[in-house]
């Protein structure tokens, strides 16, 4: 066959295929794309944008509404019982954070040894995560009660006196953060045991061959190749704190007084309690803004944490 019989064949095939291409239609993906734009607008983004409009006007349930411009966010800036409100946010979120990682990480070293029953005991030590917080709370109110709770009773075993624990301005936060810290430690460790599962045995048997301690494989090997995993645990750990309200308000309402009233309890109180929805809703708009920072400061730390293989660099 002659070059220019393969030519004419090949310009026939193509201008038969452009003939098909342009009897065809496109196809359409809008009809599937629609119905979930539509729900994402009614779920998010309205509930947003009215917000923010409730946010710039002065509103109290049962009266009428009047535009009042900045003078809700004003008056968030002079507010003691806001601020104060931030403080103990900060202060829960932060212990809520660090104890369950350090409890969760010592778990997962214990766990992901060989030793007898390990399986049983692994499921007995993530029960916590999967009971409802409105359950634990109640369970944990009864145990923290002054005279008939069993800590008490367990305290007076080895010494130490009475506490007020939830009933105490002082001792308030730390024993909510001992009930989060329960409850999550599991799930810290289920992470970390993740990360434990994908680091080589290689560099351990390296490190056994030069004499390295415990300690000394444990810092510079398993933590920087778990740091990773250390990341996404503190990232979960951090927005579920911020956002922690069930709890809380189950077993204080952010008493006494306004010792463990977080922005979560107080923008409640505000919006639901005095009826004050312009100022809550002002509320709202300044803790998401203040969540926004968090995550950007969260994914900044998270790119520090890179992944090589299942290994840290």
């Amino acid at each position: 066959m002659t070059s220019a019989s393969i030519e004419t064949a090949a310009a026939a095939k193509a201008a038969s295929k452009a003939r098909s291409n342009a009897g065809r239609v496109a196809p359409n993906y809008w009809p599937f794309v629609i119905p979930a734009l539509i729900v994402i607008a009614a779920v998010i983004v309205f509930p947003w944008v009215f917000t923010l409009w409730m946010s710039v006007n002065s509103w109290t349930l049962g009266q009428s509404q009047v535009f009042a411009g900045l003078d809700n966010y004003a008056r968030l800036a002079v507010d003691m019982r806001f601020w104060e409100s931030l403080w103990h946010t900060v202060l829960y979120t932060t212990l809520s954070v660090v104890a369950p990682l350090f409890l969760g990480t010592l778990a997962a070293l214990i766990f992901d040894a060989q030793f007898p029953l390990r399986g049983l005991l692994r499921g007995i030590f993530v029960m916590p995560m999967m009971a409802t917080p409105v359950a634990i709370a109640l369970v944990w109110t009864m145990m923290f009660h002054p005279q008939l709770g069993v800590l008490n009773y367990l305290l007076s075993f080895i010494g130490i006196g009475p506490q007020e624990w939830i009933y105490n301005q002082n001792s308030v936060i730390p024993s909510l953060v001992l009930v989060e810290t329960w409850q999550w430690t599991p799930l810290i460790m289920l992470i970390v045991l993740g990360g434990l599962a994908a680091v080589p045995r290689e560099p351990y048997e390296s490190a056994e061959i030069d004499g390295a301690n415990v300690w000394q494989t444990f810092r510079y090997l398993t933590l920087p190749m778990i740091a990773p995993f250390l990341m996404i645990a503190v990232i979960i750990r951090s927005i579920d704190a911020v956002k922690s309200f069930d709890i809380i308000y189950a077993m204080t309402q952010g008493g006494p007084g306004t010792a463990s009233e977080t922005i979560n309890i107080y923008l409640y109180n505000t919006a639901f309690a005095y009826y004050d929805i312009g100022y809550g809703s002002a509320m709202a708009v300044v803790f998401f803004i203040l969540i926004v920072l968090l995550s950007f400061v969260l994914l900044m730390l998270r790119q520090r944490a890179n992944w090589s293989d299942g290994e840290a660099r």
